[in-house]
């Protein structure tokens, strides 16, 4: 039977490897069918253990073993049910697999693929039903040929990685770190099998670095012994020479593999003192001077062959062996630059280069800024790859400077090193910058490229001052425009001309009256320069002088101009797939609108015109179509309540209606979804009463558009747009009529029953509630008649079956608006209506009181919180009576469940009156009210986010896990956002809505509103302690 089993998986799995698709599914199909018999998992790995069978096969087998082993192995799985496998079998299988990963015959491949199903047994079996596993590696590695050896690695590696827990690492640490030294340190090893056994060492430090925050002392106490043993060796293979280059080292002779292997060694040193540094950044603080010493010599070394390599010539770099071991002098130099930054800050380094500092009296006369500006401009060169590619596609360019590129390279390497430079020495660095700047660019030896370099790394420098509002003395930025002059007019050395005009459009922002010859050249390069990258560069540049706001008013029209020019001057079908060149062309036109947007309705100059054609064939790209909608905001804000209204209204109307009909005919959803989201915001912020005409003029194509799509992207802003009009102007929405005569009110009613449909997703229509009170209010009883009751009913019915957060709170406050003046109203028909056999007020009331503490929007918490105080006040007996859920039952286990198991178990709660319900809420909200919740929020997701990040803190001090790192872009940001009200804290201090509710709740208590003091002894401890302090206030 097994042989059987084993040749009709062999059949099956050459199958697997045919080009044709459906002889490929098939065996795909009967693969899995395969499964369930208990031959398949001992076939499959006796089938990756046979060296008669090709090796693609062999390694194909262990590629279905893998998955087959995660799901079936413990008999236990989250996802469903599992596949027994037989002890016997088990026993068979950790066998043969452990032989094929440490066998001395086995192709590299197929043994990294046993290795990694070892893993995951071992995350099962080790060390209860596998004990002798790891004994049996270590045993194995000290004597193994290099082909026993490389596997053992990778199964060691893959344990420590996947299978240890940290109980069981510190059990068995020594003896895997002894072993692993053993062959880092020998000589007479492969430096890639050595590598290897670095990588393993610095694996461990993951595992510690899980642990360190429980087992602090006895953690860094260990780390501290092991790293004096390893210290001596990392700082001899720092210092080791690294051989001249084979003339082909991707020959595979004995050379070659050994340059490869002494980079790819030295590579694992680096990256595993950035990780020490990471998790125990102390230990590593008094040796970082000889670190920085030795990393900085190397990178002095290697610069030439670096150059060569890469900068003259497009060599292949950024590679890895079959191990996932990086072996090229560019990752290299990458890694060791890192570091370089990363030891720049470390205070024993930062204590002696300061003293050479004062001792020389000014940076451009002391030696190492000189050596390190001068490194940094070496690296910063422009790599032949990246010029070639720059020329075929400016986004590539683009996207390097707007840092939204993921190759990261030597070059924003040393931006960053830059950057570094300048948190320290602040204006000192630039000043330093500036000295050896003027040094290469009176230099005859000099190239373009260096200087090119050095403008760059000013570029990076400045961005960063300019972003954290670091002042920059105009003499210093002065200084440069010389130099800013002579880059942009080479004509032959186009990328340094690019660069020019890119400097001046940034450091225009720090010197007052620059001259406008240079903003009128960058208007003129725009299409005079017969390159592409200059002319990309020029527009990008018109932001920064745009941004200096020392450009004459006159020149905002050329501006617009050159970009029309530019734009009309290309194949408009090409740029969809030009994102980064459609960004820098909003940017810029956004720019120039914002200096006077009366532009945009004025005969000259087609801003609009222009921002709509860009938005157009951009309307797929995210960035692109939040830029649009921002820059229309601010256009619309600019002329909101004022007769340039109706003037831009006449102007944009046709084009944004039109989309309609284009993206219809095309198929065009993005472009739909825009212009829906731009007559959104056209709308939003309209004149009382609207300009006449324009509900007839935007509510056919819209109500059209809104009854046959299904699309929320386009039925969200669609129904706002709507509720907008109804706000400004309800008397012209009623008044229109559509081809088939029904009015406004009807077209309303009619997009309200359809969005309240049981088949529509509950996110499309999450606005529908807004245009449903919209319409309550403004038609009223007397328009509505026996409408208004079915409508309320169909908002009800809807509530009962919502699941989506924003539907729900937009359904609810269909019932909160009308409930501000006419709560009793709102009791009396919900109590008369049926829904799935309960009341209406049920329903409503379960839903509304379960979901009110997680309502977003100052004037919705605002709204609901009056309309629940007044349904409490009412003190009716059918609230009373309405039984909903309460606080929530904590489990007496303390067990981690499964998601499995949380299923099976869903959450518990009290079930409480109606009326204790409202209480308890109106508490919480007078929490995030008064601010303390959200600072509670704000502290416990700070905690969250950031005790995991040291990796990312250039910081040298152990810090403790819940302090923010200043220093960390992201928590700038984060701060931020919260500081403008922007950021990802969504309740927020409320002065007006804790002023009502601690009046209602003193009210309440005094006058013991509808039995207050009897529901008091009702709430929890911490509920009645807020409100106490509310009281002694």
């Amino acid at each position: 039977m097994a042989a059987t089993m084993e040749d009709q998986l062999l059949r099956l799995l050459a199958d697997t490897q045919l080009p044709a698709e459906g002889p490929r599914k098939q065996a795909e199909l009967h693969l899995q069918q395969a499964q369930n018999d208990p031959g398949f998992p001992g076939g499959l790995s006796a089938i990756a253990s046979h060296s008669s069978v090709a090796p693609e096969i062999r390694q194909q087998a262990l590629l279905v073993l893998r998955p087959f082993v995660e799901k079936n192995w413990s008999g236990q799985d989250e996802n469903g049910l599992t596949i027994q496998i037989a002890d016997p079998t088990k026993e068979q299988l950790r066998n043969q697999l452990l032989e094929l990963a440490t066998s001395g015959d086995a192709d590299r491949k197929i043994k990294a693929a046993a290795s990694y199903v070892v893993s995951k047994i071992a995350n099962v079996d080790f060390p209860d039903e596998w004990p002798n596993l790891l004994p049996t590696i270590l045993h194995i590695i000290p004597n193994a040929n290099d082909a026993q050896l490389h596997g053992s690695l990778k199964v060691l590696s893959d344990l420590v990685d996947d299978a240890l827990s940290e109980d069981q690492f510190f059990g068995v640490a020594r003896d895997i770190i002894k072993t692993v030294y053993e062959i880092a340190t020998n000589n007479g090893r492969k430096t890639t099998l050595r590598a290897l056994a670095v990588s393993v060492f610095r694996g461990c430090f993951d595992i510690m670095d899980m642990v360190k925050d429980e087992h602090g002392p006895e953690v860094k106490g260990f780390a501290d012994e092991i790293l004096t043993t390893w210290s001596p060796f990392f700082m001899e293979v720092l210092k080791k020479a690294l051989p001249a280059r084979p003339v082909d080292s991707d020959d595979g002779t004995e050379g070659a593999e050994s340059y490869k292997g002494i980079i790819a060694l030295k590579l694992q040193v680096v990256k595993t003192l950035m990780k020490i540094r990471a998790v125990f950044p102390q230990l590593l603080l008094p040796q970082s001077p000889v670190l920085f010493s030795a990393v900085w010599e190397e990178l002095s070394i290697l610069q030439e062959p670096y150059k060569t390599m890469f900068v003259d010539n497009d060599e292949q770099g950024r590679l890895e062996d079959a191990d996932g071991l990086p072996y090229t002098l560019d990752y290299l130099v990458l890694e060791e630059l890192d570091f370089f930054s990363s030891c720049l800050r470390a205070p024993p380094v930062q204590k002696e280069l300061d003293a050479q500092l004062q001792a020389s009296g000014g940076v451009s006369n002391t030696p190492w800024v000189m050596d390190v500006m001068k490194l940094a401009i070496a690296y910063a060169q422009i790599p032949k790859e990246e010029e070639d590619l720059w020329d075929i596609d400016v986004n590539l360019f683009l996207a390097e400077e707007t840092a939204v590129t993921a190759n990261y390279t030597a070059r924003t390497a040393c931006g960053d090193l830059l950057i570094k430079l300048g948190e320290w020495l602040n204006q000192s660095a630039l000043e330093g910058l500036l000295a050896y700047t003027q040094n290469v660019f009176s230099s005859e030896a000099a190239t373009w490229r260096t200087r090119e370099a050095s403008l760059f790394l000013l570029t990076q420098l400045m961005n960063d001052f300019l972003d954290v509002d670091k002042a920059v003395a105009p003499e210093v930025a002065g200084a440069y425009l010389g130099l800013v002059d002579y880059a942009i007019n080479r004509s032959g050395e186009p990328l340094l001309r690019a660069r020019g005009y890119l400097v001046a459009g940034i450091l225009v922002q720090s010197i007052p009256n620059v001259a406008i010859g240079l903003l009128d050249l960058t208007i003129k390069g725009v299409n005079s320069d017969e390159v592409e990258v200059v002319k990309v560069a020029c527009i990008k540049a018109l932001q920064g002088f745009i941004s200096s706001r020392t450009v004459p008013a006159d020149r905002q029209v050329p501006i617009i101009n050159s970009i029309s020019e530019f734009l009309y001057a290309k194949d408009l079908t090409e740029l969809e797939d030009a994102d980064d060149l459609l960004v820098t062309l909003v940017d810029s036109l956004a720019a120039a609108i914002r200096m006077d947007p009366g532009i945009t309705i004025a005969s000259e100059g087609g801003a609009l015109d222009l921002l709509f054609l860009l938005a157009k064939h951009g309307a797929a790209n995210f960035q692109l179509t939040m830029l649009v909608t921002e820059t229309f905001e601010e256009i619309v804000g600019a002329f909101s309540g004022s007769e340039a209204y109706t003037a831009l209204c006449a102007k944009v109307l046709p084009s944004l209606t039109g989309a309609f009909d284009v993206g219809n005919m095309t198929q065009d959803d993005p472009l739909i979804e825009l212009a829906t989201e731009l007559l959104a915001v056209l709308t939003e912020k309209g004149s009382e009463p609207l300009p006449p005409g324009y509900v007839a003029n935007a509510l056919p194509k819209l109500n059209r558009l809104l009854m046959i799509t299904n699309e929320g992207g386009i039925l969200r802003p669609g129904v706002e747009a709507i509720k907008f009009m109804l706000q400004h102007d309800h008397q012209q929405v009623f008044a229109w009529q559509d081809e088939s005569n029904r009015s406004g009110l009807e077209v309303c009613l009619i997009i309200i029953d359809r969005l309240l449909g049981p088949t529509m997703e509950d996110n499309a229509a999450s606005e529908v509630g807004g245009l449903a009170a919209e319409l309550v209010e403004k038609a009223g009883q007397e328009r509505l008649g026996p409408y208004l009751e079915q409508l309320l009913k169909a908002v009800a019915t809807r509530l009962a079956t919502a699941e989506a957060a924003p539907f729900i709170q937009s359904l609810i406050l269909v019932f909160a608006r009308l409930s501000l003046v006419g709560s009793q109203d709102v009791i009396e028909f919900l109590s008369r209506i049926e829904i799935n056999g309960q009341t209406g007020l049920q329903v409503v009331l379960s839903k509304w009181l379960e979901h009110s503490i997680n309502f977003a929007g100052y004037d919705e918490i605002r709204q609901n919180v009056i309309a629940l105080s007044k349904i409490y006040a009412l003190n009716d007996q059918r609230v009373v009576q309405t039984m909903v859920k309460g606080d929530l039952i904590i489990p007496v286990s303390n067990k981690i469940m499964t998601r499995s198991q949380a299923k099976k178990n869903p959450d518990q709660f009290t079930i409480v009156p109606a009326q204790l319900k409202i209480v308890k809420v109106l508490i919480e909200e007078l929490l995030s009210a008064s601010g303390i919740q959200s600072a509670a929020n704000a502290a416990a997701q700070a905690a969250a986010e950031y005790a995991d990040e040291e990796a990312d803190d250039d910081s040298w001090e152990d810090l403790p896990p819940n302090v923010l790192d200043l220093g960390l872009g992201s928590t700038k940001a984060e701060l931020m956002s919260f500081a403008d009200g922007s950021g990802s804290f969504v309740r927020q201090r409320d002065d007006e809505t804790q002023a009502y509710l601690s009046e209602f709740f003193i009210k309440a208590a005094n006058e013991n509103i509808a039995g207050f003091n009897e529901l008091y002894a009702a709430l929890t401890e911490e509920e009645k302690l807020k409100l106490n302090e509310l009281a002694h206030q």
